[in-house]
């Protein structure tokens, strides 16, 4: 089916400014939250939040198959089930409204009343009930980083790294959508020189950059999936901020992975930037050496271009950008992740979330955490209002952007920005 939304010659009648994240090729998927306190599912051209439940109500989408109700919930859990051919045909008939040339609701006053509403009035929410969160960690450069710090510089990548996309099972309950703050987590550390640990609140508290896809339902149990197929059951992309506790994690981590380092928050961007619109954005990834196992053997595109930015916003100054780093850096990809976590039959129902693993580049400006790009507090980052940091203080509010771009279009995921609040004390 073609992808006609992805047409760069469309224009929409609703006004996209310059450089938005969010043209009319773009047609992400979201849930907000309007001034009337009615939750719907939504998409977003330029600054308009656009009601997907009204459009449905009022017929706009006659000819495709969909549940009475498939806008009209609180997720997009079953939109997403539904798979890629009604995706495509919701985009595809999205883009046909809200092109210029189409009168049928750019003439319809009192319709647009009750569909379109200015973002600034609206309420972003987690887009999708997450039952399951696993993170990955793809990057080879910041494996490298990590475990040259952590462990020993001349073995830093352990030997299955680049056999297999590693990864660890988060926890879903501490995902939020950008906009909402997060405590400095208390825990277990053991302070250096000392052989007894101390609990308290961590005093390394990092962002990692990292993006996260969002399935549709793979497989049942038992069943695992060809790396060749597996991108037809991706929906679509967040930026995550996938927060994490660093002398908390250096003490626990040993010998089985992350846990309450990691688990206290994790912060993605509200809208998901569906595969079909990035599509353009297809690139090849690293080189892959030894080459990996037949069942994770790709050929062609199969990474994407995309440009990601994160700034440290101080509570009474502007933000800094701190690091630029792309996605295309990343070792492993998206369908090696997805094929290699179904190879041993684990089932992965809608809504389920997969985290990249923290994306650093080749060089220290594009590293992905502040443990590499301060190497470990040693060489704190000056911030433009003169003060440094080795780690992320109290009242910083980290923002992280992500677009792809050509010479025809922009698509964006807008930005995950969240706030760190001192550590949480019960009344």
């Amino acid at each position: 089916m073609p992808i006609t939304a992805n047409d760069t010659n469309r224009k929409s009648w609703l006004e996209v400014p310059l450089n938005s994240d969010f043209p009319i090729q773009n047609i992400p998927f979201g849930v907000f939250l309007t001034k009337e306190n009615v939750v719907t599912v939504g998409t977003r051209i330029g600054d308009f939040a656009i009601d997907l439940g009204a459009l449905q109500q009022l017929n706009y989408f006659e000819g495709i198959e969909l549940t009475d109700d498939m806008f009209m919930q609180d997720t997009l859990n079953d939109f997403i089930s539904d798979g890629q051919k009604t995706w495509r045909l919701v985009r595809n008939r999205i883009a046909e409204l809200f092109d210029v040339e189409n009168s049928k609701l750019q003439d319809n006053e009192k319709d647009k009343e009750i569909i379109i509403f200015n973002m600034e009035d609206v309420e972003m929410q987690l887009p999708v009930l997450i039952g399951d969160y696993t993170d990955f960690y793809s990057s080879k450069e910041h494996a490298t980083n990590v475990g040259t710090m952590f462990r020993d510089p001349d073995n830093a990548l352990l030997p299955n790294w680049l056999h297999i996309p590693v990864g660890y099972h988060g926890r879903s309950s501490t995902i939020v959508p950008s906009g909402i703050p997060v405590h400095r987590p208390m825990g277990q550390t053991l302070p250096n020189g000392e052989t007894s640990p101390v609990f308290g609140p961590s005093r390394l508290v990092d962002f990692e950059l990292e993006t996260a896809f969002i399935t549709t339902d793979v497989n049942i149990m038992g069943e695992n999936i060809l790396v060749t197929e597996a991108e037809e059951y991706i929906f679509g992309m967040v930026l995550l901020n996938d927060w994490s506790a660093r002398d908390i994690q250096k003490w626990e981590y040993v010998p089985l992975g992350p846990f309450l380092a990691k688990s206290f928050a994790s912060s993605i961007s509200p809208w998901i930037v569906t595969m079909d619109a990035l599509e353009p954005f297809k690139t090849k990834g690293p080189k892959q050496e030894p080459t990996p196992l037949p069942y994770l053997q790709q050929k062609g595109k199969h990474s994407f271009d995309i440009h990601l930015e994160v700034a440290i916003k101080p509570e009474k100054a502007e933000p800094t950008v701190i690091s630029r780093s792309n996605f295309k850096y990343m070792y492993w990809t998206m369908s090696q992740q997805l094929a290699h976590h179904t190879s041993n039959g684990c089932r992965v129902n809608s809504g389920d979330m997969m985290g990249s693993g923290t994306i650093s580049g080749p060089t220290p400006e594009s590293f992905g955490s502040m443990l590499e790009l301060t190497w470990g507090g040693k060489n704190p980052l000056k911030l433009n209002d003169g003060t440094e940091r080795k780690f992320i203080n109290d009242n910083d509010t980290v923002i992280m952007k992500g677009y792809s771009q050509n010479e025809n279009v922009r698509i964006g995921f807008g930005e995950v920005s969240s706030k760190l609040l001192p550590t949480f004390v019960r009344k």
